[in-house]
């Protein structure tokens, strides 16, 4: 068995469900390089975002941590300079952190949006990053060598690019981690993907998307995409389809350098997305109120390391994203770094192959700012702070989230149990200085540090979408 420290490539798509791969059944999607990877390695039926909206998901990835605490709470807006400059994350220990501690050379190539694009931060070297949180396909704001410049070129292409160079540049020195951020499947979906792969797509039935009326809580992006609904769907399926390209070109790269056997390749998604699932089109924030759906917070999750991981296996296991930091250095056999504040638990043996079990009070918590999730195989109850709706779902006989038993009477009693697990849950691991349940937050981006840390400047921003939705109320948090 190699013994030597693995490379590690973490690509992270954006806005991706986990409905959207072949190898998770879906037989209209084309991702023949990302099932690929899940036949060469592990593939997790169960692996859950920390929060439905990229950001604090990406944050919690990256720190281990909960949004309570480390005080990314919504997306991040980036309409001033001073928003821009903001390092939401100053002063946390990421695991990128503990790896170039441990002797790896760590690189991005793509998508930050943890605040401040413009300067590497927690211990990245090789720093090319995009500006923003998405935009378009074509002239894309990048970063490179600390200068903003505007890429022509399509930009899931340019990426690559650059990550393969890295590749190139460090195969056979020190191990390396490399994130290649993706802003694919993210929109716009509308005019900003090649022909090569949005005419793959002319004649598809989208069999694979339910039909279903307008959710009663959508907001303004369901309203824009059923102006022409196929059009986005052909753009959202070739968006994942250019990106699996390029994950392609990756791993043949790496194949090629010879360096396959010790390098760790990892695939997921900041959160998930629905399209047209429940009858809106968006995230958790594709609904006001804030949704908590698995198609919002259920994500790709594959791993493969030839000899390490065994070969096409699905793993049923419920873990999260709060659990990959724990799990990432458990595998490379890290042992020097532990923090009891932190909320995860490793699933290295289960990546591994060896013996796994899974206590069943095992649990899986979101939260979304004031909107938190706890999920175990049977039930799923939603609790909104400080003014509901509350929900309640049998995941058993209501696979399809469609019936709230919180509307009926002879559920109290579970629903009472799951409220207090979950509430003591946050309590042990929430920092009350930026306890999300207190945050204000709508789902139209973060402006500034949370909480006291704002130092009692505005936090959230509110958009006009959402104070026109009859579910509009300002906020009273004390």
């Amino acid at each position: 068995m190699n013994t030597k420290k693995p490379n590690i490539i973490f690509i992270l798509s954006d806005d991706q469900g986990m409905w959207s791969m072949g190898c998770a059944g879906n037989s209209e999607i084309i991702t023949p390089n990302i099932d690929r990877l899940a036949y060469e390695g592990m593939r997790f039926d169960n692996f859950f975002c920390a929060s439905p909206v990229c950001s604090p998901a990406r944050a919690s990835l990256l720190t281990g941590r909960i949004p309570s605490q480390h005080g990314v709470h919504d997306w991040l807006r980036d309409d001033n300079k001073k928003q821009e400059e903001i390092e939401y994350l100053k002063g946390m220990k990421a695991y990128t952190d503990v790896l170039a501690d441990n002797g790896y050379v760590c690189g991005l190539s793509g998508k930050w949006h943890m605040g401040n694009s413009a300067i590497p931060q927690k211990s990245f070297t090789h720093w090319f990053a995009h500006k923003s949180g998405g935009g378009p396909y074509y002239n894309a704001p990048l970063i490179k060598n600390g200068v903003l410049y505007t890429e022509p070129r399509y930009v899931t292409d340019v990426i690559t690019d650059d990550a393969i160079e890295f590749i190139e540049e460090n195969a056979g020195r020190q191990p390396f981690y490399l994130t290649v951020g993706y802003t694919a499947p993210h929109s716009p979906w509308l005019n900003n993907h090649p022909e090569e792969y949005t005419d793959l797509y002319k004649d598809c039935p989208f069999n694979s998307i339910p039909k279903e009326k307008e959710h009663p809580d959508s907001i303004y992006l369901t309203k824009e995409v059923a102006k022409n609904v196929r059009a986005n769907l052909i753009g959202y399926f070739a968006a994942v389809t250019a990106m699996d390209a390029n994950i392609g070109r990756i791993m043949d790269k790496v194949e090629h350098l010879g360096i396959r056997e010790n390098t760790l390749i990892i695939f997921t998604s900041d959160n998930g997305f629905s399209c047209g699932h429940h009858g809106f089109w968006g995230k958790g924030n594709g609904t006001f109120p804030i949704n908590m759906y698995d198609s919002s917070v259920k994500v790709p999750f594959i791993a493969s390391q030839p000899g390490i991981i065994p070969e096409n296996k699905v793993c049923d296991a419920l873990v999260s994203a709060y659990d990959f930091m724990p799990t990432l250095l458990n595998y490379l056999g890290i042992e020097d770094y532990e923090d009891e504040s932190l909320p995860g638990r490793s699933f290295a043996n289960a990546l591994k192959g060896l013996h796994y079990e899974q206590d069943e009070s095992i649990v899986v918590l979101d939260e979304y700012g004031p909107n938190r999730m706890i999920r175990n195989r049977e039930f799923k109850y939603i609790r909104r702070y400080p003014y509901g709706p509350d929900e309640m779902y049998d995941l058993v006989n209501d696979p399809g989230e469609k019936e709230n038993l919180l509307l009926q009477d002879n559920h109290n009693e579970k629903a009472a149990k799951l409220r207090y697990e979950l509430e003591a849950w946050f309590n042990q691991y929430v920092n009350p200085e930026i306890d999300g349940a207190k945050e204000a937050v709508y789902g139209s981006g973060q402006i500034n540090l949370a909480g006291l840390w704002s130092k009692g400047e505005v936090s959230h921003s509110c958009d006009d979408y959402i104070k026109e939705s009859k579910n509009y109320k300002p906020y009273n948090l004390k």
